[in-house]
């Protein structure tokens, strides 16, 4: 049974016995570019994707929520609204339900709990906001079960500080935003300080392939909470609140009363969140060969200055770029150490990529690359059984 709304509909009765009220869905994502920008209030460009989380509930009458993933046959996570716990040492994957909910319990709001059965085809691991997509699909469906009538940009923000505060991964907004907010056949440059959004058409010509390295990612939250640590310092050495306002030539006048680790930190941020503005502006206006040599400058910056990518990473971006030269973009994408890669590709080309990194890429590495042919979606809300 392939189809993922009977799968999931079919968890549900075999878990709890009754047939699910209602089913709700977010979106994958994988960011075109500006990585590591959204909690230094930057731009980013993500694109919802056609690989989802939907989940089946049931409402009940108390406070009670108690949840099934295919993903972990054979478990079943309860907790009581409001009583979620601390804040694990290990996060597994029920805890970013319970981020949510105790985000909702912080913020002072008061849903009904619900029976849910998940399954989801977004790959675990390989920087696809596996996990955000389960925490706004979770998200969507307590605010629709118990009518509180959050906008989808509030979901946004409380999975969010879940997941911040309760799973202790300190992420920015990009991803719970995109999955809540995706739209078809469309980009969003988002700004993660105001939280605007603005649509960016994906011209039809365009190819969006996903392939993921499958190398094993170690460490990731850590270096990720790391990075935030070292951002974090260099604006406080400016006394600003964010990385945001500051200026490249500022930033290169006091280079020497900085480590050099720092200033390079700094120097991604910087120069990735003007790469991301021109990138959209390409974008919408059909520019490819700029968006191509943008996506360059930003996986280099990414290697080099942010040092997040990984031999094997740096290896797919090479075989990508050389069967398509300018003719589209590729660049590594996700929080790094690892995961994927993503390209922008015309369309004549897409067989030569795919053919490409079969033949050499597990002949350098050892490893098979998994290629997912994509397109971008609409982001999370209630389906039809």
């Amino acid at each position: 049974m392939s189809n993922p709304v009977q799968r999931a509909n079919k968890l549900f009765v075999q878990t709890f016995g009754t047939q699910a009220d209602a089913l709700y869905f977010a979106p994958g994502r994988v960011n075109l570019i500006g990585e590591h920008t959204d909690y230094n209030d930057g731009f980013v460009l993500p694109a919802a994707i056609n690989f989802n989380t939907i989940i089946a509930i049931k409402r009940r009458d108390d406070s009670q929520f108690r949840a099934v993933s295919d993903a972990f046959p054979g478990e079943m996570k309860e907790w009581t609204f409001g009583q979620e716990g601390q804040t694990p040492q290990a996060p597994e994957w029920a805890d970013y339900l319970k981020g949510f909910s105790s985000a909702m319990a912080t913020a002072g709001l008061s849903p009904k709990g619900i029976d849910l059965a998940i399954v989801s085809n977004v790959p675990l691991g390989a920087g696809l906001s596996s996990s955000a997509a389960l925490e706004i699909a979770f998200g969507t469906a307590v605010n629709d079960a118990s009518q509180i009538k959050l906008s989808p940009l509030a979901i946004a923000q409380l999975a969010q500080r879940g997941e911040n505060q309760f799973v202790g991964c300190a992420c920015g907004i990009m991803d719970q935003m995109i999955s809540a907010l995706g739209q078809q056949d469309h980009a969003l440059l988002i700004d993660c300080l105001d939280l605007d959004s603005e649509a960016v058409s994906i011209p039809n010509n365009l190819s969006l392939i996903i392939i993921n390295s499958n190398v094993q990612r170690g460490l990731v939250e850590s270096e990720y909470n790391l990075r935030r640590v070292q951002c974090e310092q260099v604006a406080e050495h400016f006394q600003l609140d964010s990385l945001r306002h500051l200026e490249l030539n500022a930033l290169e006048a006091v280079k020497d009363e900085l480590s050099d680790v720092c200033y390079r930190r700094a120097k991604h941020v910087i120069t990735e969140n003007r790469r991301t503005q021109n990138a959209a502006w390409a974008l919408e206006s059909g520019n490819i060969t700029q968006l191509s040599s943008l996506m360059a400058e930003s996986h280099l910056s990414m290697r080099d200055d942010f040092e997040i990518t990984v031999p094997e990473i740096d290896y797919l971006v090479n075989i990508i770029s050389d069967v398509i030269g300018d003719k589209g973009g590729v660049r590594m994408t996700g929080g790094g150490f690892g995961g994927c890669v993503v390209a922008l590709v015309d369309h004549e080309l897409t067989d030569a990529v795919v053919e490409a990194v079969e033949q050499q890429y597990q002949q350098k590495t050892g490893i098979e690359a998994s290629i997912y042919l994509c397109s971008a979606s609409d982001g999370a809300k209630r389906i039809d059984s």
